[in-house]
């Protein structure tokens, strides 16, 4: 059985990743730290402050011997290119999923957040993604329109101090608004917290939207070789 490390900003992303996996034969260890968070105003907050915190996490996730590594903030999972390669086991971030599909699949994107915090270092991460590397080892842009990012504004302070209905509600109906303002668009939940909201609005909608969980197993069944029960 494989041993997945699950490194969360908030406790409440610990459910989503144990329903997820429920079928897998994995073993899931969590480690929550919120103060990057809530560190995240303070004047002399920078990303050369969150290198250093997820540095140390994934060190000590990795020596609690564990196979791999979850990264399911997408704050964390900005400076992961470069410091995962420090690390001796795979680290998976958990916008990788759709990352790897905004770039199989060019469409019209609008990247939807609830943390403003996250949204220019997953928009750096998605245009990164959507870089072609030809054969020759030159990178070139894929031909598709620049994604979009929106915020829905006065939510994420609802999931952080636990009001999680509050959320969802507000989450759904930004994101319904979001489906109506940009009709033809494909819609992407960038946030794992946004994900029960995504598929309420999928199915009220009959319009997908995509999340970081929809993607999740099938990615780790290709990527860690999970197998089910």
């Amino acid at each position: 059985m494989i041993t997945i490390g699950c490194f969360h900003a908030h406790y409440s992303n610990i459910a989503l990743i144990e329903e997820t996996l429920a079928p897998y034969e994995v073993e899931l260890v969590h480690y929550v730290d919120p103060g990057l968070d809530r560190l995240k105003h303070d004047t002399n907050f920078s990303e050369a402050v969150i290198h250093e915190k997820v540095a140390q996490t994934l060190h000590w996730i990795a020596e609690c011997h564990a196979d791999a590594i979850l990264v399911t903030c997408t704050l964390f999972a900005t400076v992961l290119e470069q410091e995962a390669q420090q690390v001796p086991v795979p680290v998976i971030g958990i916008d990788d999923p759709l990352l790897q599909e905004l770039r199989r699949e060019p469409k019209e994107y609008i990247i939807a957040f609830t943390n403003p915090a996250t949204i220019e270092g997953t928009m750096a991460r998605v245009n990164q993604a959507l870089q072609q590397t030809d054969e020759n080892g030159q990178d070139h842009i894929a031909e598709t329109p620049q994604p979009e990012s929106v915020c829905i504004p006065g939510t994420f302070e609802l999931i952080m101090r636990g009001d999680k209905e509050g959320y969802l509600a507000a989450v759904r109906a930004g994101l319904q608004y979001i489906v109506e303002q940009y009709p033809g668009k494909t819609v992407v939940a960038a946030q794992l917290s946004m994900a029960p909201a995504a598929a309420r609005v999928t199915v009220e909608t009959r319009i997908a939207i995509h999340s970081p969980l929809a993607l999740l197993a099938s990615y780790l069944e290709k990527n860690l070789n999970v197998v089910k029960h």
